[in-house]
């Protein structure tokens, strides 16, 4: 069975003989879905009322020619939709069908009209709608697999990710928690701080990788119960390298971004910190926040060498901190923070 018998027709001519004689030989051969009109100014209407596959449209109407109407089907239908038009008329002159291909046409049909042709040339342009619309159908298919696909590769980017900070904080975290309520805080402090939402969701997802190179650390240093000898400080310390290290050389923004953060969250701000010794603005805007969001949730949760300090006593330390650990803007916006969430709420957004 023909599919182009259920195609939509329409049919625009001012000229009422002309539409009766062309809904004849279409019936004749047919086709049911026949629509009309006799006044050009309604084609855009029926356009979006009727959906038609394709349109047969009068060159020489009063008022608006055919090629008016045309340059208005073809704005409101866009580009991308292919819409056969066939073209009406009794002048076929070279210049007439040189302005039609111009404007759009994508046939012609002379009057007075051959019942074989009228039939041979929609089927032939409906036919060719046919196709556009299967090739459409399998690009869009194409572009939502490779949506789809893109979508799986960065959701597994973000769990090598995450896992790769989670095997580090396993070695002195057993919850495996505090990559994850890091890269929540930092977020939360580069919100408050008014960065750009892209750079929030980044900070987010890099944060996490913070202490990456804790991994080439010995445990008999790692989890030390109390103070570090300065050799064991010292070896501590490089924790920061290796994690950039580790991370050197990647093509993806948020491992570029988490590498900067490994190697800098422990400068400080008056350039007393390591590994590089940086001051102030010196260091990335991105190390200054999670230095601050480590310090918290690192404080406020138990590890093997030390007990979990209250909030309160965490935030006195932080605001002694001010201008010497901490770049004070980054302060001020934690402390901010602080206040404007219910205390119990950021407590169990820490936990």
């Amino acid at each position: 069975m023909d599919a182009s018998i259920d195609a939509k027709i329409l049919i625009v001519d001012d000229q009422e003989y002309n539409v009766s004689l062309l809904e004849r030989i279409l019936t004749r051969a047919g086709f049911s879905r026949i629509h009309s009109t006799l006044d050009p100014h309604e084609v855009q209407r029926m356009v979006a009322e009727v959906e038609p596959d394709i349109v047969l449209l009068d060159l020489h109407m009063p008022g608006i020619d055919g090629l008016e109407v045309l340059k208005r089907i073809r704005e409101q239908v866009g580009q991308e939709n292919y819409l056969p038009v066939l073209m009406l008329t009794a002048d076929t002159t070279a210049e007439v069908k040189q302005q039609g291909l111009q404007a759009g046409v994508n046939d012609f049909l002379a009057k007075p009209y051959d019942r074989t042709e009228v039939v041979l040339r929609i089927r032939n342009l409906l036919k060719t709608r046919e196709l556009h619309l299967q090739l459409q159908h399998h690009n869009r298919t194409l572009e939502d697999k490779v949506q789809e696909r893109t979508m799986e590769l960065s959701q597994a980017k973000l769990e090598m990710m995450l896992l790769l900070g989670r095997a580090a904080e396993y070695r002195d975290d057993m919850t495996g928690q505090h990559t994850q309520r890091v890269g929540e805080l930092s977020a939360l402090i580069a919100e408050r701080l008014g960065l750009p939402e892209k750079d929030v969701d980044l900070i987010r997802k890099a944060a996490p990788l913070h202490d990456i190179g804790k991994i080439g650390i010995p445990d008999e240093i790692l989890l030390k119960p109390g103070r570090f000898e300065p050799h064991e400080f010292e070896r501590m310390k490089t924790h920061t390298t290796i994690g950039a290290d580790i991370l050197e050389g990647s093509y993806f923004n948020i491992l570029q971004l988490a590498r900067v953060i490994a190697l800098s969250h422990h400068e400080k701000w008056d350039g007393s910190g390591y590994p590089q010794g940086l001051a102030g603005e010196e260091i990335p805007i991105e190390a200054r926040i999670v230095a601050l969001a480590d310090f918290y949730d690192a404080l406020t949760h138990e590890r093997p060498y030390k007990r979990a300090w209250t909030p309160e006593e965490t935030m006195e330390e932080i605001a002694r901190q001010r201008g010497a650990h901490f770049d004070p803007q980054v302060v001020d916006a934690f402390e901010a923070l602080f206040r404007e969430r219910d205390f119990h709420q950021l407590i169990e957004l820490s936990s």
